[in-house]
């Protein structure tokens, strides 16, 4: 028998079934879809990760109250801790002079930014910073001035604007030099920066900068904690750098040497380190789902291939009385388990990759498409179709002929 002759049979038996086949195969899809989904939603959110953390400028790390990742109640474990105050992050700053640029930040989202008639949504945020802030971003200023120190000392009620806020307020005019409104308070437009991009699934374009003291004047400085950013002199100082920072924040919060820190120190590579981790848990819940359904999925194949072994019988006898052989036989029952596998292993991946990539979607993360995964997942199902579909195969090409044709 021609081997497209037993894949013409071993179709049309499939489909002789239908109802019996599709439980099947959506039961192998369900197995396949839990792993490329969340396989498809993990690279998705990595490589926006690792893209979005080019926001950050070279050779730098951040200082902050809290950690970038965290999972636990921060009511418990990290709320309690004192902020982190322009009194202190100005002490860390001028204790650490020349051996690193340091950035203090403090951020409000949700503003709305207005210019006479004319209004952002309000989606701006408005940050406190400093001087080093654009490059500790990697920010361009297109026109104008950047924040400079006598800004922060004194206070000045002045801002650099984004360019999605221009576009907005001013798409056909010159915005320097301009008074515009956030909050109920007035800012004097001194700088614009170049367009940068999105990062994280959002516009880092749509932000205005004043200084740091400003900010915390109009909205107070209690209940505020300030995140700093430092940018080592170099990659190779990097490490050494935020070893000096580590030391020198700790006299900064007054800790004594027994006491264990209270701030976090981290980089862009233990924040890609610490999402690995968490995923590597996520991909290996998912494979332990996957391989729990894909199991009772084989054995649903099994049983489905005995049933259709007992049905057939009478039809294996005839076609062993006109000189099918038994491998034949065999070759056709091990392709209908293994077609089954395989269109529920590419329906797991269609629906897989879809759904995972809609959740990546409304979390405004990259789309990808896992093809390792989706390769494993397909020689997965192949190789389910040949061990659960060996024995009934291995059955329906022994049965002997005679009784086979006296069967009823």
């Amino acid at each position: 028998m021609l081997f497209a002759e037993i894949l013409r049979l071993a179709f049309s038996s499939l489909l002789a079934n239908k109802l019996r086949s599709s439980l099947t195969i959506l039961g192998i899809s369900v197995g396949v879809f839990s792993v490329i989904g969340v396989m498809t939603l993990i690279n998705g959110m990595r490589g926006s990760i690792e893209s979005g953390l080019n926001v950050l400028g070279a050779n730098s790390f951040q200082i902050s109250k809290y950690p970038p990742i965290n999972f636990s109640d921060p009511r418990e474990r990290f709320r309690s801790r004192r902020d982190v105050t322009f009194a202190l992050a100005s002490r860390f700053k001028e204790m650490m002079g020349d051996a690193a640029r340091v950035n203090l930040t403090i951020g409000r989202s949700g503003q709305t930014v207005i210019f006479r008639d004319r209004r952002t949504n309000p989606s701006v945020r408005l940050m406190g910073t400093d001087e080093n802030y654009i490059t500790a971003f990697n920010y361009d200023v297109a026109s104008g001035r950047n924040l400079g120190p006598d800004d922060v000392e004194y206070g000045r009620p002045v801002c650099l604007m984004g360019a999605d806020v221009v576009e907005k307020l001013f798409p056909n005019e010159e915005a320097l030099g301009r008074l515009v409104r956030i909050s109920g308070q007035n800012y004097t437009v001194v700088g614009l920066l170049a367009v940068k991009g999105s990062a994280f699934g959002g516009s880092t374009d749509n932000v205005v900068m004043t200084p740091i003291t400003r900010f915390l004047t109009i909205y107070g400085r209690a209940y505020r904690s300030i995140s700093m950013n430092v940018q080592a002199p170099s990659q190779a100082e990097l490490a050494a750098t935020q070893e000096k920072a580590t030391g020198v924040m700790r006299p900064v919060r007054g800790l004594h040497p027994e006491d264990i820190n209270d701030f976090e120190v981290f980089s862009n590579e233990s924040l890609i380190e610490a999402f690995n981790k968490i995923a590597d848990v996520v991909a290996a819940g998912a494979l332990i789902i996957s391989a729990i359904a894909l199991l009772a999925s084989g054995v649903g194949v099994m049983n489905i291939m005995l049933v259709s072994v007992t049905e057939r019988t009478k039809e294996i006898g005839i076609r062993k009385s006109i000189g099918a052989k038994k491998r034949s036989i065999m070759l056709q029952f091990l392709a209908e388990a293994v077609a089954l596998s395989l269109i529920g292993g590419v329906a797991g991946v269609a629906i897989g990759v879809g759904g995972g990539n809609a959740v990546a979607m409304l979390m405004n993360t990259a789309i990808t498409f896992p093809w390792l995964w989706a390769g494993i997942g397909l020689a997965v199902c192949g190789g389910i179709g040949v061990i659960f579909g060996l024995y009934p195969a291995w059955k329906a090409a022994s049965l002997d002929p005679i009784e086979a044709l006296r069967y009823e």
